[in-house]
């Protein structure tokens, strides 16, 4: 089993979304992206950081021993070659895919969004991710009125052209992909696209690839579900469709993570409403009364529906590049002050790092560095939605 850093993957707006890297064009660009976003303390933030400041991954590979170092950290090595070659057989014999943000099968809705994956594993169909989708999602204790609801609405969007994106857990989402295995869905998985959880659904994820669809995922080839990546593979599934509709869920549930990743990604949130006493229906009824589409019936999801003339993301020729942006040269002393400033702005509780420069009335291209510096270290985590906070364990040291 493949067992990956704790290091944060989560939003960074200041590369991501502006500045999205060009694909690689080369085996050697790919080997270099994979191993980048491979090691230890690198996620999808510092990832995009590091290309925006060094103009490569193979670049940035090479500065990472010098930015650990500048960081205090000695002997870091980025990720052995050795691991990705292995990574890439795994998935070679697996049937799996390497998809690179910006390449033409990425998802055009999902490369989009401020924190995509740099990297997607795909098994099946990749023609399918370049079609319009809507996400189901809900309750892995779903009622039967709720499975009948999910059934009826997986169908509808189907037959009405959709393809149905879903996270292949347990009652609404196993429901919504068996409704549209004829039509199209694709499932994302918070493990290795070759590990499927539940293990009960290794016949449904089988009979997805056998009928056009795909599994996707970002995390490596072998790797087990562990809970924090849960709520990272929502934030996918959000960014692949159009629209979230949450079916049935309780007033705290990873499918209303799910809506408030689809909230801030700009997309439209619709809920299925249900009786104020069933705790199933709490989290669709919440969603009701702040604003969210109610739906009854599959016509009411395709009317709320953005229109199709809405433009998508260019191909990579049209991308724009990367800032060949260098790292500020600084002393030991000035790097020093500038960390102790960071770690004494921030606590626990998660600030928004454009909030934190402003604070240090600095600005993106002086902070910036320092903040992967800290990142490498561990002293600073990075939240959903561009957040930062303290290692909490780091702090009492």
């Amino acid at each position: 089993m493949i067992v990956q850093d704790d290091g944060a993957r989560m939003r960074d707006d200041s590369y991501s979304s502006t500045h999205p890297p060009l694909p690689p064009t080369t085996e050697d660009d790919r080997v270099a992206w994979l191993r980048l976003l491979r090691s230890r303390r690198v996620g999808v933030a510092t990832f995009y950081r590091l290309m925006g400041e060094h103009g490569s991954a193979q670049a940035a590979l090479e500065a990472l021993p010098e930015v650990a170092r500048a960081a205090g950290v000695s002997k870091y090595s980025p990720c052995p070659l050795g691991v990705v070659i292995n990574e890439m057989k795994a998935a070679r014999l697996n049937g799996a895919h390497m998809v690179c943000r910006g390449e033409k099968t990425y998802p055009p809705e999902l490369m989009n969004i401020a924190d995509a994956p740099p990297v997607l594993w795909v098994k099946g169909h990749l023609p399918i991710l370049s079609r319009g989708s809507v996400a189901l999602v809900g309750a892995r204790n779903a009622s039967s009125l709720g499975i009948r609801m999910a059934r009826t609405l997986g169908a509808g969007l189907g037959e009405a052209g959709m393809v149905v994106a879903s996270g292949l857990a347990r009652g609404i989402d196993t429901t919504a992909h068996i409704s549209s295995l004829e039509t199209g869905t694709v499932a994302v998985l918070a493990g290795g696209v070759d590990v499927m959880y539940p293990s009960e659904n290794t016949r449904l994820a089988a009979e997805i690839i056998e009928k056009g669809g795909a599994l996707i995922s970002e995390q490596p080839m072998g790797m087990q579900p562990i809970a924090r990546h849960f709520p990272m593979r929502n934030r996918i599934v959000s960014g692949l469709a159009k629209a979230v509709v949450v079916v049935e869920a309780a007033a705290k549930s990873g499918s209303l993570i799910t809506a408030r990743n689809a909230l801030d990604q700009g997309r439209e949130v619709m809920a299925v409403p249900g009786h104020p006493l069933d705790p199933r229906a709490g989290g669709c009824n919440i969603l009701i009364r702040d604003g969210a589409h109610l739906v009854r019936t599959t016509e009411d999801i395709l009317e709320a529906l953005p229109p199709e003339e809405q433009p998508t993301a260019p191909e990579h020729p049209d991308m724009p590049e990367i800032p060949l942006a260098r790292p500020e040269q600084r002393t030991l002393q000035q790097a020093a002050a500038l960390h102790a400033q960071i770690l004494d702005r921030l606590g626990p509780s998660p600030l928004a790092e454009d909030q934190l420069i402003r604070d240090l009335g600095g600005n993106a291209s002086t902070v910036s560095p320092a903040l992967t510096e800290l990142e490498l270290t561990g002293q600073v985590l990075r939240q959903p939605g561009g957040l930062l906070s303290l290692d909490p364990d780091q702090k009492r040291r």
